[in-house]
């Protein structure tokens, strides 16, 4: 990866292993995503609140891969899982940003404060503290520089019905995104973001038996395998830093999303 603005990669970049944090890495598309990082010759620090889980995707890789667990909306755990990946690889240069939860679908007036709270807290709060420290060590660390991948979803630009927290904080995603970008110009830190749709995992089960649509009825969604998501943030984190994917949409093709509602 080159940490330059030049476009091309020195001796000492070529040298060196690049390092990789992935927060949601016990499942689903973190793990799928880091054991591709893995498998393309990053050295990766998984985070998540379950170390069983973490584990067991570590087991997967090339045998360098450590487990952190942490909880991302304790910003103690966030500084204490970012310094150990510091510790162990001497350098950040790429935080995936994937952390996520879901509630279950139900309209605005049975959405709960508790429901409300605890979808910003991992989405959105979450998303920030491991954003704040990753652009912090990026911006501070020599070379510098390095690159921040948002996990959207295509909720960021159209909802589904019933699942407002969900959809409110990916729309705040894109402005997490985009504020970053124009802050990471002035010390090479680029800032991206992947919107997913209907990847292939245990939270996306339930679309695929029959999921509520913008009529009202229940139908069965097409998904895809969730290695596409992971080869697609693998290419836009192997860019140089002279260039960004800044947004990527990678769905399942004929999923209801465009022309949904």
């Amino acid at each position: 990866m080159n940490l330059g603005n030049t476009g091309t990669r020195n001796d000492d970049d070529r040298m060196r292993a690049r390092s990789a944090i992935v927060t949601g890495g016990g499942s689903g598309i973190g793990a799928a995503t880091a054991l591709a990082l893995d498998a393309a010759g990053w050295e990766v620090v998984i985070v998540g609140r379950r170390q069983n889980l973490l584990d067991d995707v570590c087991a997967r890789s090339r045998g360098s891969m450590v487990g952190i667990a942490a909880d991302v909306t304790l910003e103690a755990d966030v500084t204490r899982s970012f310094n150990q990946a510091i510790e162990r690889f001497g350098r950040l240069d790429l935080l995936f940003n994937n952390a996520g939860m879901m509630i279950e679908p139900k309209p605005v007036s049975n959405v709960s404060l508790a429901d409300w709270q605890a979808v910003l807290d991992v989405n959105l709060t979450g998303a920030f503290l491991c954003a704040r420290e990753a652009f912090r060590l990026m911006a501070a660390q020599s070379p510098q520089g390095g690159r921040i991948i948002n996990n959207g979803s295509v909720s960021a630009h159209v909802p589904r019905p019933f699942a407002l927290p969900y959809t409110v904080t990916k729309h705040a995603m894109t402005g997490l995104t985009r504020g970053l970008s124009l802050e990471g110009r002035s010390c090479n830190v680029a800032c991206g973001q992947i919107d997913i749709g209907n990847a292939s995992t245990d939270m996306t089960s339930g679309i695929a038996a029959g999921s509520r649509q913008a009529d009202g009825s229940i139908a069965a969604e097409p998904t895809m395998d969730v290695r596409h998501v992971a080869r697609s943030v693998v290419h836009m984190a192997e860019l140089p830093l002279d260039a960004n994917v800044q947004f990527m949409t990678v769905m399942a093709t004929t999923m209801p999303y465009i022309g949904r509602g």
